[in-house]
């Protein structure tokens, strides 16, 4: 079935139609990928989903229910989680305070809990502590847990990302860019690391424009080209596609 759909999705900004009437549909346990030349409306369509922004017309539905409109933070409580194109850490804070920054979306305590720290308090944080431990043993990271997120090494930054989002409990984990700027065996690292996801039962959508990645991770891929969708389906139907072929390498 499908987890997330959307039906005729369009953004505007001012003038400049930067996603035009997309619709499209990511199957439960999927691995989908969103892919198209730069400008064509990728990060935008992500900005969507998740509530940084509202279309101006159609509907997005995640498990059966409208999103469309809802703020960002009841979007995630409903189970959907990103990462950023560009890092976006606590530099300052440890690799395990990262992790426990998205752990407390799905906390109950209050502010007065925090202060008096009764039992039921003491309890979330036990598990959150045991939550947050098991995410970066997840993606490999369990060994730098006191070390602080600036001084892990690029990649590693990223794989600590996915660990914060994945603290949150999600069902559908976006990711924009993972692999960028990363060196072959990180990468190599990280299609490993989304085998691992998938098997886990999280569905992953991502953008990405390491071509290799994305014929070895996704099972579908949607393309885009001036914020409209011109093709989709399997990674070889989708790279012998006519339009997809003139969309990146120009028409003769």
């Amino acid at each position: 079935m499908s987890l997330l759909e959307l039906h005729g999705v369009t953004k505007t900004f001012g003038g400049l139609t930067a996603v035009g009437d997309v619709s499209f549909a990511v199957e439960a346990g999927t691995v989908m990928g969103l892919i198209g030349p730069n400008g064509a409306g990728k990060t935008t369509v992500f900005n969507l989903i998740t509530g940084n922004y509202v279309p101006d017309r159609g509907t997005i539905a995640f498990d059966g229910a409208v999103i469309t409109g809802r703020p960002t933070h009841r979007i995630v409580a409903a189970g959907i989680a990103r990462t950023f194109q560009t890092i976006r850490l606590f530099q300052k804070m440890s690799v395990l305070e990262n992790v426990l920054a998205g752990c407390h979306c799905r906390m109950t305590s209050g502010v007065i809990a925090a202060m008096l720290r009764p039992p039921r308090q003491r309890r979330e944080e036990r598990e959150a502590l045991q939550q947050a431990l098991g995410e970066l043993e997840f993606v490999g990271l369990a060994h730098e847990a006191e070390n602080l997120a600036e001084n892990l090494s690029y990649g590693a930054q990223r794989r600590l990302e996915i660990a914060r989002a994945l603290a949150t409990g999600p069902r559908l984990l976006i990711l924009d860019e993972p692999a960028g700027g990363m060196n072959p065996q990180e990468t190599d690292a990280l299609v490993g690391l989304i085998g691992r996801l998938q098997e886990r039962g999280v569905t992953v959508l991502l953008i990405e424009h390491d071509m290799s990645l994305v014929m070895r991770a996704c099972e579908q891929l949607v393309v885009l080209e001036h914020g409209r969708k011109i093709a989709g389906g399997t990674p070889d139907t989708v790279k012998r596609d006519p339009r997809v072929i003139e969309a990146y390498l120009g028409a003769d």
